[in-house]
């Protein structure tokens, strides 16, 4: 079994730069305020439907508000086998102050 990775919002992009999935598991309202470009919504709603379609080889970068819940979710990811999975330091909190040009708003 693989542990998380806790990584950088620099480190973040060079990740999703090369096709990691950024996997949001803030509410529903946060979410469509405002996300890392191209970042998918995760809850206990869509949980099993992200675990069917996603390959347990392709990266996953797991983002919460300030990086503290994705530390857990990112654990359960790799109890469930995913092989690359990283929890975002500072969240998207985080990431909004010191990469306001990959944020998506609205």
């Amino acid at each position: 079994m693989s542990n998380f990775t806790a990584i950088s919002s620099q480190e973040a992009l060079e990740i999703i730069e090369g096709g990691a999935i950024v996997a949001d598991i803030r509410d529903a309202s946060s979410f469509s305020s405002g996300r890392i470009n191209g970042a998918v919504s995760l809850s206990n709603e869509n949980l099993q439907q992200f675990i069917d379609e996603t390959e347990f080889e392709q990266p996953i970068i797991v983002c919460c508000y300030h990086g503290v819940s994705s530390q857990s979710a990112a654990a359960f990811l790799c109890e469930r086998g995913y092989e690359k999975v990283y929890s975002l330091n500072g969240g998207f909190e985080g990431w909004a102050l010191g990469m306001p040009d990959h944020v998506e708003r609205g």
